[in-house]
């Protein structure tokens, strides 16, 4: 079986980094390597991730954004598999060992993605929530080549849409993204996180990846065009 890594990009997390590695460590199929990268927090999400001992990685930078506490943690694993998941949601326990098997059965994936359930924080039931198709961070696996292929997650203004932006780079490379339909993954609803709600500072990150994705397009259409 592939061997994997679990990246973990954290910022201000220390009332949840806690039960997301609890999540990892938990997996039925085991990680070979854990790096948490801790992006310039000024809480204990550091101190927290090093009291799991010798199994976490425990990686510090001055505060960059998530796609760039992410993409270091992913350029520090050396595993065949890449697994991603943010520092406040949960996996639930046979997630990894699904993903492989299913990633094993048809080698021609080369990203793998799962349903996900959204719970708020602080709720003791996380069984009724909504169920969506999980396009981002904590639900990804990918073949490592894929990583050094499209190369690292870019942060955009307001610190949204960098794995909306990775993932079109992705698809433009050619490689062939999947989605199991199950949910494997536990989505926390956090009020006033980045991730939550919509915010039009925030969301000006979304229409930059939007015209680079064009920009893209043009020049790809452009070379095409061009005599050989």
């Amino acid at each position: 079986m592939w061997s994997y890594g679990v990246a973990i990009p954290a910022f201000n997390a220390a009332e949840t980094i806690g039960e997301t590695l609890a999540s990892v460590l938990a997996q039925s199929v085991p990680p070979a390597a854990i790096v948490v990268v801790d992006d310039g927090s000024t809480d204990e999400t550091a101190q927290i991730a090093h009291g799991f001992g010798p199994a976490v990685e425990v990686i510090r930078q001055a505060n960059s954004g998530p796609g760039a506490a992410a993409s270091l943690a992913m350029a520090s694993l050396r595993t065949d598999l890449i697994a991603t998941v943010d520092a406040d949601d949960l996996w639930l326990e046979d997630k990894m060992e699904k993903q492989i098997a299913a990633m094993q059965a048809d080698r021609g994936i080369d990203a793998l993605f799962c349903r996900q359930r959204q719970f708020r924080h602080g709720a003791t039931d996380r069984t009724a929530g909504e169920e969506r198709d999980g396009l981002n961070r904590s639900s990804m696996l990918i073949h490592r080549r894929v990583f050094e292929t499209v190369g690292r997650l870019i942060d955009p203004p307001g610190n949204r849409g960098d794995m909306v932006d990775w993932l079109a780079r992705a698809r433009e490379a050619g490689f062939r993204l999947e989605m199991l339909p199950e949910v494997l993954v536990l989505r926390r609803i956090i009020p006033g996180s980045l991730s939550h709600g919509r915010d039009i500072t925030k969301d000006r990150g979304y229409l930059l990846v939007a015209r680079r994705a064009m920009e893209r397009r043009k020049a790809m259409q452009k070379a095409s065009e061009e005599p050989q």
